[in-house]
């Protein structure tokens, strides 16, 4: 039996990623419905609004969701009280110390998982007593380590030394890479840019347009003197190289960035002036569809790789 299947009792191992701005009741009642597990990105959402995405999800599906929630908001206490309020059942942190919430949450019978970009990580939230993990390689969209390690290689790493189950991040939008890190040892894989290009996301058309069209060497990891971010190249993240080359102070940086720079780009659909974060793996996206035909062609393509290793000798 697979141990992700098993823990979030889904009917594939594919977890939709807690994307700030995409991540709405709409993809991930879609996602849970395809027989994976959706999230609900509560990092773009006032508690609120939280709450109000929780009833509706609830509502769409009668399976399996979860909340993603950055642990770096200052409303944090309330966001948990809500998920507990409402029945949620699994939680996602990221962002922040695990041992913060990790134990109160158990004990109200949610199921745990934190996601992490290094070994060091890892074991600290195995030892805060989480579920299962997330090791998200330098690949990713969005916020991201500092170590820069690929998924190639923090997987395995992972494995070595970690006894729950593993949920491989990075750079995976195909049955083919979901193949890959589930022989490297992955238990299951946590999937975002490949759903932000789906039909239900709550991405602007205009970001999803732009990941569509993106091509291998469109992205890049910058601002890690704040928070590493990995957005496409476009007129922001220009200026922000443009600063960079005069040794900007960490208040110049943060100035430039200013206040709700990624929902300007992906939800409001600024493609000049808006942060617009996406993995590496945009280049592989060349469509926009539907969620359930995601989820299908991820299975196919797994399966029909699967018969196409098991014949490859040595």
């Amino acid at each position: 039996m697979n141990k992700v299947k098993e823990l979030f009792k889904i009917q594939y191992p594919i977890i939709q990623g807690g994307m700030i701005w995409a991540s709405g009741w709409k993809l991930a009642s879609a996602v849970s419905n395809s027989g994976g597990l959706g999230l609900i990105g509560a990092g773009s959402m006032y508690p609120d609004v939280l709450r109000e995405h929780i009833q509706k999800c609830k509502k769409a599906t009668d399976k399996p969701f979860g909340v993603n929630v950055p642990m770096l908001y200052p409303n944090l206490q309330e966001i948990i009280e809500i998920i507990i309020e409402e029945g949620v059942k699994i939680v996602f942190t990221s962002a922040g110390n695990p041992k913060t919430y990790t134990h109160y949450l158990k004990e109200k019978g949610i199921t745990v998982v934190h996601v992490v970009s290094s070994l060091k990580f890892a074991l600290k939230a195995q030892d805060a007593g989480v579920d299962a993990v997330v090791a998200e390689g330098f690949e990713a969209g969005g916020h991201n380590g500092r170590d820069e390690t690929t998924t190639l290689a923090l997987i395995p790493i992972v494995k070595e030394k970690i006894d729950i189950p593993l949920i491989a991040a990075g750079g995976i939008a195909t049955g083919e890479s979901m193949f890959a890190v589930m022989g490297l040892g992955a238990d299951g894989v946590q999937i975002g840019s490949r759903f932000v290009a789906s039909e239900e996301a709550s991405s602007h058309m205009n970001f999803k347009k732009m990941v569509v069209d993106a091509k291998e060497g469109d992205t890049h990891l910058t601002l890690k003197e704040l928070a590493p971010v990995r957005m496409l190249k476009n007129k922001f993240y220009q200026d922000v190289a443009e600063l960079y080359t005069k040794s900007p102070s960490i208040e110049e940086l943060k100035t430039l960035l200013g206040r709700a720079r990624a929902k300007r780009g992906m939800f409001e659909g600024d493609l000049v002036e808006g942060e617009l974060e996406i993995g590496q793996v945009s280049g592989l996206i060349h469509d926009i569809k539907p969620v359930s035909k995601i989820v299908e062609d991820l299975v196919t393509d797994f399966n029909i790789t699967r018969l196409r290793m098991s014949e490859v000798k040595f």
